[in-house]
């Protein structure tokens, strides 16, 4: 063996950890591109989360806002409208007696589950009847005072339960959180 030969397998390998390792690199980045693409889009992150300002919503008046391309109800409800909605007993929910509240899931449907505060003031639900994805009308409509869904004649209390017609489920409630006087949704 010569000395020229001891010096060969160490080039021989050096020359198999290159092209190794190149081809490593290259790899990664034919790859990298093909699974960035499956990452949600800067528009669809920007939807996730929606803040809503909420001072300037008056009394028994409500802010219809789009999120996640579906509309949400903010309602400020007045003193009889919460009395209304705590008044119901809870076996007159004979369609739904589940809160369908994301932020307190399992609840039954009781005023207190489906309202934003201990008071009852702020009430946030999805708009978007259960039955056929219809938008309800709101301000009293319907004949529990809530909203009624012209299209197919589901009508919601004031704390958006489905007290008569085909809807399955109550109006949900979206994870929503109060940040001062902001609405964060998401």
């Amino acid at each position: 063996m010569s000395h020229a030969d001891d010096h060969e397998g160490t080039r021989r390998d050096f020359i198999y950890y290159a092209t190794a390792g190149a081809g490593a690199v290259a790899t990664g980045a034919a790859v990298w591109p093909l699974v960035n693409q499956m990452n949600p889009s800067a528009d669809v992150q920007a939807l996730a989360s929606i803040r809503v300002d909420t001072a300037d919503i008056d009394v028994g008046t409500q802010l219809t806002v789009k999120w996640r391309g579906k509309p949400v109800f903010v309602r400020r409800r007045t003193e009889d409208e919460i009395a209304d909605a705590r008044a119901v007993n809870l076996a007159d929910l004979v369609i739904d007696d589940e809160a369908r509240n994301d932020n307190n899931p399992g609840a039954d449907a009781s005023d207190e589950n489906r309202s934003m505060d201990e008071a009852g003031e702020w009430l946030v639900m999805m708009g978007v009847c259960t039955h056929l994805g219809c938008v309800p009308l709101g301000d009293g409509a319907g004949d529990f005072g809530g909203w009624f869904c012209p299209c197919h004649g589901s009508h919601y209390d004031t704390s958006g339960r489905i007290r008569k017609g085909p809807a399955p489920e109550n109006l949900p409630v979206p994870i929503a959180r109060f940040e001062g006087s902001e609405l964060v949704l998401g």
